[in-house]
């Protein structure tokens, strides 16, 4: 029997959706009234459109009880649900979108955020993240079911009975799209040694999956599942890789890749225990596009990714793009130009052919393509990058304050920038401001700093690039002593 209920909902805090997705700290504004809420908003979006929707999740706590949750109230809506059967990267599930020609997914993770997080991003039927005006409207009919109190459900055995739930594994599909990207048969044949640092995320195992059955080995770090993260962020940057560093620091490996909560983002040591920041590795995968596979398409890049993307435009003769933060940005100026290639700061990149959003398994299986390809180590690779564009150092600093009053301190800081904006910074002329998303000063002398504050943490960051590590610094101390804060130690708030 099925049976259909209202739901009592919290009217406050109101539901918001940040650069990809809602994300809030379970058990506080992540609770299962919520999530109903949001899936009922989603079945709103979509009530016009026929097809099944994909709903996916990671492997955080609960998460396949919130995917539940979201099955639950979407076939109580009369709608069909591809629900996959496993923990499942992002780009898996948007892979299934575009291949089962679905309306559109609904996957719970909260992505690179801490273990307290869990959240919910929304992909339409393109496999992207969804566009401002799409999430506006997502945002206004949840909102909606939580200022009602309805949200209209069926409990789990009558949805499981209804029929209107198939359960799908997506990683066959999956893997064989990756095949399509890369040579696979060639890394297999290679006889590399890589280390995979799974990070506890949903990327866990598919790094070796397609690899498997050659000469290349994949050994792996934190591949199993832990939805405390063994108290690791599961964001793929150096200082929250101590382990991975030290084993590529000990030889025997020719590189290593890392995936975030999600494995939609990718990070990468060198053969000599070296973490490659993300701007380089957005560069090195330009260079090699252009360069190697000599392939011709438009750059687009996030106004926090690296400038580097602009010499080497400039040295092949295509188009580069800066767009605000967020593959919802990066991803639309990629469809409208058939782009080659799309980079954000955080380790998100995305090509053509694939889908207009960020995969970090596929992005790992390139980079061992790449030093295959350029037969040579990774640090050497990096060394012909600057030959190419020069040498670049990029910093950013965290700096994490405590929830409560957060929105009105970002409007504070926000407020303060724009009444007194710089000319000057730490010695050199700004020579052009952006305000549209954070503020960012571009320098006389090819170098950038920018302020800006998360949309769904209570988080400053200030992000710098320069020809100098020294320089860097300065940029970065010179703009926090403006705003008044100093970047504390890691894991600490302001």
């Amino acid at each position: 029997m099925t049976l259909r209920h209202n739901c009592s909902i919290m009217s406050n805090p109101p539901i918001s959706f940040g650069t990809d997705g809602w994300r809030a700290v379970i058990a506080d504004d992540f609770t299962y009234e919520r999530v109903r809420a949001v899936a009922q908003g989603v079945a709103r979006y979509l009530a016009n459109d026929p097809r099944p929707i994909v709903v996916g999740h990671d492997a955080r706590f609960s998460a396949e009880l919130f995917a539940r949750e979201v099955a639950r109230v979407l076939a109580a809506n009369g709608r069909s649900v591809l629900l996959l059967d496993r923990v499942t990267p992002t780009p898996s599930a948007c892979w299934t979108v575009v291949q089962r020609k679905a309306a559109g997914a609904i996957v719970v993770t909260a992505s690179h955020n801490p273990s307290e997080f869990n959240g919910l991003k929304y992909k339409p039927d393109f496999g992207g993240s969804a566009p401002p005006e799409v999430v506006a409207e997502i945002e206004k009919y949840s909102n909606a079911a939580l200022d009602n109190n309805t949200v209209t459900a069926m409990s789990w055995p009558d949805a499981e009975q209804s029929g209107l739930i198939a359960m799908v594994d997506p990683t066959p599909d999956y893997l064989a799209q990756l095949g399509t990207m890369v040579d696979l048969p060639r890394i297999r044949g290679a006889g590399l040694r890589l280390l995979h640092e799974a990070m506890y995320g949903a990327g866990r195992g598919l790094m070796r999956a397609p690899l498997e059955g050659g000469r290349t080995v994949v050994d792996e770090l934190h591949a199993e599942r832990n939805p405390g993260f063994g108290g690791m962020h599961p964001e793929p940057i150096a200082r929250y890789m101590p382990q991975a560093l030290a084993v590529m620091a000990n030889g025997g490996h020719d590189l290593c890749i890392a995936n975030d909560g999600d494995a939609d983002r990718v990070g990468v040591i060198d053969e000599r225990g070296r973490f490659v920041n993300q701007l380089e590795v957005a560069a090195l995968f330009a260079m090699y596009l252009l360069e190697k596979r000599g392939e011709r398409g438009d750059l687009v890049r996030s106004l926090t990714s690296t400038g580097m993307l602009d010499l080497l435009a400039q040295r092949f003769g295509v188009p580069c793009h800066e767009t605000p933060v967020g593959f919802k940005y990066i991803g639309t100026k990629m469809t409208e130009t058939n782009a080659l290639f799309g980079a954000e700061e955080s380790g998100g990149f995305a090509f053509r052919g694939h889908l207009p959003e960020r995969d970090g398994v596929l992005a790992g299986l390139i980079v061992a393509e790449m030093v295959i390809a350029y037969e040579r180590p990774l640090s050497k690779v990096i060394e012909h990058l600057t030959e190419l564009v020069g040498k670049w150092s990029y910093d950013r600093h965290d700096i994490r304050f405590e929830r409560d009053g957060y929105a009105q301190r970002k409007a504070r800081v926000y407020a303060s920038m724009e009444s007194d904006m710089p000319s000057q910074i730490a010695g050199s002329q700004v020579v052009r401001t952006r305000t549209d998303d954070g503020f960012k000063f571009y320098l006389d002398d090819g170098s950038w700093v920018l302020l800006r504050m998360s949309g769904t943490e209570p988080l400053m960051r200030i992000y710098s690039e320069a020809p100098d590590p020294q320089r860097v610094k300065e940029l970065l101390a010179a703009l926090e002593e403006r705003v008044g804060v100093t970047a504390p130690p890691a894991g600490a708030t302001a």
